[in-house]
């Protein structure tokens, strides 16, 4: 049986977290992250792992293994739910030898004390290390040399003419930048040293999550499941007959005022339904009970698709953008919790189970999200599903920036005139400015940025080879 590996010594763990708030500081302040910032936090992985010897166990390894795998996404591509999932995974790994994971609102808020209790933990553990070593470190014993050495070094330098000249080269500090690197060598220190001494609470002040028991009479149930289940049968067939059939609808109403309203209203009904469950049914009630909730969470499931299904003919009549994307997802999210509702009414699951499942279908899609680039993919489908040069929102585009770089270039390829292909060339211009000057400076230079940077590069050298044969044709002619 091997031996538990021993403590590191705090000196280490202090080494260790100084080096890289400075390296962070060296790669973040007055710039955006770039590659090398993910390149560190792999970096911060292992020396997590090699520094903190019970989290080279179970759990906590594959925890450490999926930080480094966000943050090989902040490598490609930094975004802030990726540095968020990112110290997620990490804190976790901390965390797990300390403390059984239960469920996950309850880690979660232990995840939250921690943040909170980083804060001071540095100055804490320093004092207390000073102390150990019969060290008190008080303003009492550093104001006198302080004060007292500066003012003889002043009347030196009025006294004698070398050191005076000496004092006289030497130019202020830019205070602002001063306090800048001073605040951004704080919070990386503060960041770092949590994961290497996480603090948290061994009794969590809050209870093991519990949906809140409300008694109602299973008349009362029974009754209103039944008005519920009429009400949604009314919304669901109309929508039905229109929505999903095509058919013609009542004089004065237009397919585009019946489709185009009430989406997300639709998405607050359904979370509505999903918290009367919730709150007033248990899996194992009376026999009654069982088929009407059933049916009514089957028609709050026909609820979202018809949600889904207005937003995409939303999309399909104006475009798409990234908080539409954003929509797309929380509604696939409702309905994969109205599932997991119906589930464990069917299977007869705990609430533990049921928050843990829907945090586990939640982290799924964040981590989905923290890959892509939403930007990029508004800015393709708008392009290449548009039908008139109307349709395309060239404002939405130029918010983009280099993340429309692509479809800018394959607008201004296929624009029907000059007008419209003059703009796209304009703020293809402009992302590719802004792309460059991103990619000249070391530290925020990106494998996505760098990506870009080739394929428009290929696609406007194809471009002006197409341009020299056509202008070359019109002279032959």
């Amino acid at each position: 049986m091997p031996y538990p590996s021993p403590p590191k010594p705090l000196w280490a763990k202090a080494l260790a977290v100084l080096v890289v708030a400075l390296a962070a500081d060296l790669l973040l302040f007055d710039t955006a992250p770039g590659s090398a910032f993910g390149l560190l936090l792999i970096l911060w992985c292992a020396v997590v792992a090699i520094l903190m010897p019970p989290t080279r166990r179970g759990l906590s390894i594959m925890l450490i293994g999926i930080a480094a795998l966000f943050a090989l996404v902040m490598a490609i591509d930094p975004g802030f739910l990726a540095w968020c999932l990112y110290w997620a995974a990490l804190g976790s790994a901390v965390l797990l030898p300390r403390h059984r994971f239960d469920d996950a609102a309850r880690w979660g808020c232990r995840l939250v004390v921690q943040a909170l209790a980083a804060v001071p933990a540095p100055l804490r553990d320093f004092r207390s290390a000073m102390g150990r070593g019969g060290w008190r470190l008080s303003w009492s014993v550093m104001i006198l040399p302080i004060v007292g050495g500066t003012l003889f070094l002043l009347l030196f330098g009025v006294a004698n003419p070398v050191i005076g000249t000496m004092l006289d080269r030497i130019q202020p500090p830019d205070v602002d930048r001063l306090v800048g690197h001073g605040v951004m060598i704080s919070v990386a220190l503060i960041v770092a040293w949590a994961s290497l001494r996480p603090r948290s609470l061994r009794r969590a002040p809050f209870p093991q999550w519990r949906a809140p028991r409300i008694a109602l009479s299973s008349a009362t149930l029974a009754s209103s499941l039944a008005v519920f289940n009429l009400v949604f049968a009314l919304q669901n067939g109309l929508d039905l007959a229109f929505l999903w059939s095509g058919a013609p609808l009542p004089a004065g109403v237009t397919l585009a005022d019946y489709a185009h309203q009430g989406a997300y209203t639709l998405i607050v009904v359904a979370l509505l339904a999903a918290a009367f469950v919730l709150l007033f049914l248990r899996p194992g009630g009376a026999p009654i009970l069982r088929p009407l909730v059933l049916v009514w969470l089957a028609q709050t499931l026909l609820l979202v698709a018809s949600s889904l299904l207005r937003l995409a003919d939303y999309v399909a009549a104006y475009m798409l953008t990234g908080w539409r994307i954003a929509a797309f997802a929380w509604m696939v999210l409702v309905a994969v919790g109205i599932v997991l509702i119906a589930w464990r009414w069917i299977a007869g699951r705990s609430a533990r189970w049921l928050v843990n499942a829907n945090a586990m279908a939640a982290l799924a899609v964040l981590a989905l999200a923290s890959t892509v680039d939403s930007g990029a993919i508004a800015a393709t489908w708008n392009v290449r599903h548009a039908r008139t040069a109307d349709q395309i929102d060239l404002a939405y585009l130029r918010r983009l920036g280099p993340s429309a770089l692509l479809s800018l270039a394959a607008l201004e390829r296929r624009a029907g005139g000059p007008v419209l292909r003059g703009r796209a060339r304009a703020l293809r211009i402009a992302a590719q400015i802004r792309l460059e000057s991103d990619q000249r400076d070391w530290r925020s230079w990106t494998i996505l940025g760098a990506y870009r940077s080739a394929a428009i590069g290929a696609a406007t050298a194809a471009d002006r080879r197409w341009y020299a044969r056509q202008a070359k044709n019109a002279e032959m002619r």
